[in-house]
């Protein structure tokens, strides 16, 4: 059963004898948010809430360079400010999965393990990591590795006819609905490369992986995101892009859960949405430390049920 608070009143910590600790010790999380960019000693504005939250239940935080981890450049100069040992949690913008396992690296040289491995956090964070293990419960999906119109057309021919929606493997660009994200029929080439050709100039060299080609599939309710720690569904709330939209009072997670524990992740969050025909689906699944916040989900509910484990 997923809950929407928090425990209350305890000091928060996270129990070692869970992945990546040794039995029996209790130490504390470290979390990792973005510098500022104008004030590198200090959290990014988008996560001071957040950081806040966590200094007042006890955890240590440290600001890392993103912009330097995103270009793949001085990772030791871009966590040079994070000191101390022990098993840490990012809690930022995205990382492409190759910055991100080189930030697992060099962390892990100075003593700090994150919570979530590199393989892990690919797994997350693209979709050909985790969609066979959610195939049953998501729209049926194809991809490319690359971007050639060959590939692609290839993998129009083996999702079949119908409507379609295009992402790569990491993000879709459904504010640009109707130019870079739906195709009505995928069997016209034509227009579905436009579609495509659209995507990929907006996406330019944030693109991940490959061309993604999803069933379309009729929806009768916004987004719901769910947050997941090994396994265990621990917090329900609305998706970033409509924050102010409710919860529904039921949602049957059920269907999902066992195949979510089966793909042995420590943080993520999964996004699901009510079909036409009353069954929820999973729109999306991603790592849990890059996943948006609502608004209407308080940072210290976030570092409370997500970020630790009372003693």
């Amino acid at each position: 059963m997923c809950t929407h608070m928090p425990p209350t009143g305890r000091r928060l910590a996270i129990n070692r004898s869970r992945p990546n600790g040794l039995p029996g010790q209790d130490v504390g999380v470290i979390l990792l948010v973005p510098a500022n960019p104008l004030r590198p000693r200090h959290p990014d504005e988008h996560f001071a809430a957040e950081a806040r939250a966590a200094r007042a239940a006890g955890l240590d935080v440290a600001v890392v360079d993103h912009d330097a981890l995103a270009r793949g450049g001085d990772v030791r100069r871009a966590v040079a400010s994070v000191s101390g040992s022990g098993v840490a949690v990012y809690r930022g913008w995205m990382l492409r999965s190759e910055h991100y396992a080189m930030l697992a690296e060099v962390l892990a040289e100075r003593g700090v393990v994150l919570r979530t491995g590199g393989e892990q956090y690919r797994r997350a964070h693209e979709l050909p990591g985790w969609y066979a293990a959610l195939a049953p419960v998501t729209p049926p999906s194809v991809w490319t590795t690359g971007s050639e119109r060959a590939d692609f057309d290839r993998a129009r021919a083996e999702l079949g006819a119908g409507p379609a929606v295009l992402r790569d493997y990491s993000k879709s660009m459904k504010h640009y609905w109707d130019t870079a994200a739906f195709i009505p029929d995928i069997e016209d080439g034509a227009a579905a490369w436009s579609v495509a050709r659209r995507f990929l100039e907006l996406r330019d060299d944030d693109f991940v992986g490959g061309l993604v080609l999803r069933r379309f599939e009729r929806f009768a309710s916004t987004e719901v995101r769910t947050w997941w720690i090994d396994g265990v569904c621990v917090l329900i709330g609305a998706h970033p892009d409509s924050p102010n939209d409710s919860a529904p009072a039921e949602v049957d997670l059920a269907p999902v859960a066992p195949l979510i524990s089966g793909l042995g992740l420590p943080f993520v969050t999964v996004d699901l949405a009510l079909r036409a025909d009353g069954v929820w689906r999973v729109i999306e699944l991603g790592d849990g430390q890059v996943s948006d916040r609502p608004t209407t989900i308080e940072p210290r509910t976030m570092i409370e049920v997500l970020l630790a484990r009372a003693r």
